[in-house]
């Protein structure tokens, strides 16, 4: 284990990156606005795990393989960006189900958190160049103390994007209970989704400054 006051920098540095809004946070809370607060966070759950697993990626020397290959970089990156298009064109050309917005949120946003997330190779390049930082070889072995980090950070990022789509999910019922301003959040929802797959497109490559949200 890393030394406490290691641990406690290492969740202070977390929280400040975790705060400032990203692209999870912008899928999350245009998740809640749109559908609901249930739908925030199991799309919340599902980007979270995506997490989780590139942490273990990262203590498993994974992460190291997807930095070292620029085709392997680019394809996941590219894989990304057109799937987040995808998700927004679908929103912007469904037709509009108020009633099922209204019930439990659908399972399958879980999924497509996940996969956004694990379609985002600067989140393994954001692990492989952060977790180390706080590591002490001296301490025990480096990669159980970089699944501990990891663990940490989920867990950090489990409260700080809850707590978006929480908040998102309350502003938005209002909004949600005119028909005109659901037409609005749609076309929101859609928009952002393009948004953010063509900026993940043209982001830079692996040695560009990583980000997590």
């Amino acid at each position: 284990m890393p030394a406490g006051s290691t641990f406690l920098l290492f969740a202070g540095a977390s929280l400040v990156l975790l705060v400032l809004p990203g692209p999870a946070v912008i899928y999350i809370v245009t998740r809640s606005l749109d559908q609901g607060r249930s739908a925030g966070i199991v799309s919340m759950l599902g980007v979270e795990t995506g997490t989780f697993t590139h942490a273990l990626a990262a203590a498993a020397g994974l992460s190291g393989l997807l930095a070292a290959s620029a085709t392997a970089f680019t394809v996941v990156k590219y894989a990304g960006a057109i799937y987040l298009i995808y998700l927004g064109v679908r929103t912007l050309v469904q037709r509009e189900q108020p009633k099922a917005r209204t019930r439990t949120a659908d399972p399958r946003l879980f999924l497509k958190g996940l996969v956004i997330e694990l379609l985002n190779p600067k989140i393994a390049i954001f692990f492989l160049a952060f977790l180390p930082q706080f590591v002490d070889a001296s301490r025990g072995p480096v990669a159980l103390q970089i699944l501990v980090l990891g663990m940490t950070f989920t867990l950090l990022a489990f409260l700080s994007d809850g707590g978006y789509a929480l908040l998102a999910g309350a502003a938005g019922g209002w909004l949600r209970a005119s028909r005109r301003a659901r037409r609005w959040l749609t076309k929101l929802s859609g928009g952002v989704y393009i948004g953010l797959g063509v900026s993940a497109a043209f982001s830079g490559g692996a040695h560009s400054r990583p980000s997590h949200n």
